[in-house]
């Protein structure tokens, strides 16, 4: 039986098949193939870089920063308590006149040296003058009527009523002398102890009422050093005690007394405790009312580990240094690393710092260069000496 193939008017035959499409997750398979692929790449070319870059730091590390180095050693620092104050006279008066009068002579130069008694200022006592001669002349004229009164009493041509009204007048003319010779020294204004002269205040010709200053004297052979301290450290005061002081007018000096008095009593407002010491001024050099830097010595105490004060880095956040440590390569060499190392302070003196806690005697720390370090880097050991200390603070 002869099968007929009919075809369609195109010239196709009837029986072929369409085309179907391609399968949507085909698709999905060889995109996210494609895409990983990729990824996978940039991830092996960012660990191959990152890998690169690491072996280019390792095999180029930064030169060792050179540093000078002290070690931490144990000692007795000196105890000292440190307080401000400031500085008064042990005698400063005003001169001032006893009573009333006007200047007629000035007889004292300002700012000159003057000693116990030098007359200063001369008032009007030509009264008082008068008075005293009055005086004189009437004990003169009673000691003769005594005289002879005492004569005839002793013959007993004169009764004794007479001795005696004799004698009381002598003895009231005498009182009347020293009362006014009193008055005529008050007229006279002399200095009460030695001591340097201040400004004059007066002019000749000045009506003085008692009391009106004339000039300022003081006594600059010794003066008082008037401080506080706090409640805390008063137990450690004592009378005689030494007591160093400083001043603006002279840094580089230092000056030495002895603590003469300590007040009693505490301040209930302050907690403070008054202290006044008594220092030598025989260059005359002190004034009174400077402000002064007071320190006082007080007994030793323990040894304690100490670095020098330019190797601790004081911060907000702590105080600390850069210890030296030593750590062995793989080569078999030594190397040095600064490690940052926090520490606890005490007092400071004289350019040494002391170290509560963190260190021990003989450990080394870095002294000069800390600004070029961080926490683990190599360091150099330098050989240049540690540079000195400068004999003042430099001022601004």
């Amino acid at each position: 039986m002869n099968i007929v193939t009919e075809h369609k008017i195109s010239g196709e035959p009837i029986d072929k098949a369409p085309k179907r499409p391609v399968r949507p997750v085909l698709w999905f398979i060889i995109v996210g193939s494609t895409l990983a692929a990729v990824v996978g790449g940039i991830l092996y070319f960012e660990h191959w870089r990152s890998n690169l870059i690491k072996g280019i730091f390792a095999n180029n590390k930064p030169p060792p920063v050179t540093v000078s180095v002290v070690e931490a050693k144990s000692e007795v620092l000196p105890n000292l308590l440190t307080a401000v104050g400031d500085l008064a006279a042990v005698h400063q008066v005003n001169v001032t006149s006893d009573v009333g009068g006007r200047v007629t002579e000035i007889k004292f130069t300002p700012g000159t040296h003057v000693t116990t008694g030098t007359p200063l200022v001369q008032l009007y006592d030509a009264p008082e003058q008068g008075d005293l001669a009055n005086f004189k002349a009437q004990a003169t004229l009673a000691q003769l009527s005594l005289e002879r009164a005492k004569q005839l009493a002793a013959r007993q041509f004169g009764p004794q009523a007479t001795v005696d009204q004799a004698q009381a007048a002598y003895d009231q003319a005498n009182a009347g002398i020293a009362k006014t010779e009193a008055l005529i020294s008050q007229k006279l204004v002399r200095a009460p102890f030695d001591g340097e002269l201040g400004v004059r205040k007066v002019e000749v010709g000045q009506y003085l009422t008692a009391g009106t200053a004339i000039v300022s004297l003081t006594d600059l052979s010794a003066l008082y050093a008037n401080f506080t301290v706090t409640e805390k450290d008063s137990g450690h005061l004592q009378v005689g005690q030494i007591v160093r002081l400083k001043v603006d007018a002279y840094p580089s000096r230092t000056f030495e007394g002895k603590i003469t008095t300590i007040e009693p009593q505490i301040s209930t407002d302050t907690r403070n405790i008054h202290v006044q010491a008594t220092i030598a001024n025989p260059d005359h050099i002190l004034k009174p009312g400077m402000f002064a830097t007071t320190t006082v010595v007080l007994p030793e105490k323990p040894p304690v580990i100490t670095v020098s004060e330019t190797a601790v880095d004081y911060t907000l956040y702590g105080d600390s240094v850069f210890l030296i440590t030593e750590k062995k390569e793989d080569d078999g060499k030594t190397s040095l690393t600064a490690v940052r190392t926090y520490v606890q302070t005490g007092n400071r003196s004289d350019g040494r710092a002391e170290i509560l806690k963190g260190l021990k005697p003989g450990d080394r720390i870095v002294a000069v260069g800390q600004l070029k370090l961080q926490s683990g880097a190599a360091v150099a050991i330098s050989t240049d000496p540690l540079p000195s200390k400068p004999a003042q603070a430099p001022r601004y």
